[in-house]
């Protein structure tokens, strides 16, 4: 685990950094310089853009690193890297020519107050291709086992160019229209900035002929793009679907509260960065030890990191929202609760999707991507439509399914590979995780309004002081238990 927990120490800095920059922009900056209105606006674009991605990119970051690891020579890596670069191409140009039925297709699926969509929608499409040019070069450099200036470029650049666009509107540089614009050029540059790295880690000789086993890369990615389109609807869909019932405001609030919940998965989105390609090479070696072992390790430091931001994020986002001037984002607290859940359970669960999609068992991911999607679409509309049970139906749908479906894969790696994430020490953190969250979770400090600057500071000392405490007897209970022989390694830097 040497390599993974050092590029993912990195790597989760990265994200957490971003993480920061994000909830500037998400609970100060958005609401106060764009209002929710037109925050809804960008958070419908930005989630119908995930929803085509997948699509455009036709699965082909997967496909790099599952393929990439088995060829042996450099003729047949490039001969790879040749073909997949293009492929792309064949999804994108005709959904960029057949737009404006893509369009009308959005446009009847929103409610009137929401019309002023329709002039931002190519926007969408942009948006689209570029991420998925974005992952591909990604990709190409995680096979190097180059992962942190892709994931600066992934977690960073967005935010922070966010973060200057809504200052440039706030001191009327620009105007709040041109702000999406601005936007998506951003999202263009990075594509390029990419793949201008990833050249530069390895720049291959360009073959135009396939690969021997081009048949087997093509039936890869067309079941990936099928369970990646499937997967992007678990995610998106949501936000998706409020401005067909509701005004986009609550889209925003919406957006806000799972952005929140959403905290504690940074530590997995930096450790699957690196698992990914590590992964693949051992089952492509036919090395199970060596996978389990990383599944194992996986699963247990992803718990105790994830775990103690779970207890971080729920504890404390109460008064979070007491910090936000529009209530209208208050009374988030369940959907934090459910998202983060959700987040923490995948987590739990270490490399169980990377060893999923990168054995030979990968067909199971379609079934799977298209069970969830069909779930959680149907329990949408159950929870938000019919019984409303407003954005709370939104996340309990989300949850029900990821606990189900992931459920379900941590079962069949079991019966494929006789493996499982667990050991007793796994227990062991799902109750210090448990006690501390019944513990912390009912109260804050009573302490008296503070005004600073005529800004009631009070919530902020309340997460201050619950993190410190959170964090002392957390730490403490990993150690004297022995969880984790790597974080032990981390911790005792800083006391001796």
């Amino acid at each position: 685990m040497g390599i993974v927990l050092k590029q993912s120490f990195r790597n989760t800095l990265i994200i957490y950094g971003a993480f920061l920059i994000g909830g500037i922009n998400t609970i100060v900056f958005y609401p106060k310089i764009l209002a929710s209105e037109f925050y809804g606006m960008v958070v419908f674009l930005l989630s119908a853009s995930n929803l085509i991605m997948p699509l455009a990119a036709f699965g082909i970051q997967y496909t790099i690193v599952k393929f990439y690891s088995s060829y042996e020579t450099k003729e047949q890596k490039d001969k790879f890297l040749s073909s997949v670069i293009f492929l792309p191409l064949f999804i994108a140009l005709p959904i960029g020519f057949l737009w404006d039925y893509f369009q009308d297709w959005i446009m009847m699926r929103v409610t009137k107050e929401n019309q002023i969509i329709e002039n931002y929608t190519f926007y969408i499409y942009i948006i689209a291709i570029s991420c998925a040019y974005f992952e591909l070069f990604y990709s190409w450099t995680k096979v190097q086992l180059q992962t942190v200036f892709g994931n600066v470029l992934k977690e960073l650049w967005n935010r922070v160019v966010v973060m200057l666009l809504l200052l440039a509107v706030f001191f009327g540089v620009i105007t709040k229209t041109s702000f999406i614009f601005y936007l998506a050029i951003a999202y263009v540059l990075r594509a390029v900035v990419m793949m201008l790295y990833a050249f530069k880690i390895y720049l291959p000789k360009f073959h135009f002929k396939f690969p021997d086993n081009y048949l087997e890369v093509l039936k890869y990615s067309g079941y990936i793009i099928l369970a990646g389109s499937a997967g992007a609807i678990l995610l998106d869909i949501d936000k998706i679907m409020i401005p067909g019932k509701d005004t986009i405001e609550k889209a925003a609030y919406y957006a806000v509260a799972v952005f929140i919940g959403s905290f504690i998965e940074a530590p997995s989105r930096a450790m699957t960065q690196i698992l990914q390609p590590l992964t693949s090479k051992s089952l492509n070696e036919f090395n199970t030890k060596e996978v389990e072992r990383l599944y194992k390790k996986s699963s247990i430091n992803l718990l105790l990191v994830g775990g103690l931001f779970f207890i971080f994020v729920n504890c404390g986002v109460g008064e979070l929202f007491k910090l936000m001037e529009d209530k209208g984002y208050a009374g988030g607290e369940y959907v934090v609760l459910m998202i983060s859940l959700a987040k923490l359970y995948t987590m739990f669960l270490g490399s169980n999707g990377a060893i999923i999609n990168n054995s030979k068992f990968y067909r199971i991911t379609l079934p799977l991507a298209l069970g969830m999607s069909i779930c959680v679409y149907f329990l949408n509309h159950l929870f938000y439509y019919k019984i409303a049970l407003g954005t709370d139906g939104l996340a309990l749908a989300t949850l029900i399914t990821i606990l189900v479906f992931n459920t379900v894969k941590l079962w069949f790696v079991h019966r494929k590979f006789a493996i499982t994430p667990f050991t007793d020490k796994s227990w062991k953190m799902v109750c210090i995780i448990f006690v501390l969250f019944i513990s912390f979770y009912f109260w804050n400090f009573s302490l008296p309004e503070l005004m600073i600057f005529n800004f009631n500071s009070t919530p902020i000392f309340n997460i201050i002081l619950k993190s410190i405490l959170i964090s002392a007897v957390y730490i403490f209970l990993v150690l004297k238990l022995k969880i984790s022989n790597e974080i032990d390694l981390i911790l005792k830097r800083f006391y001796k």
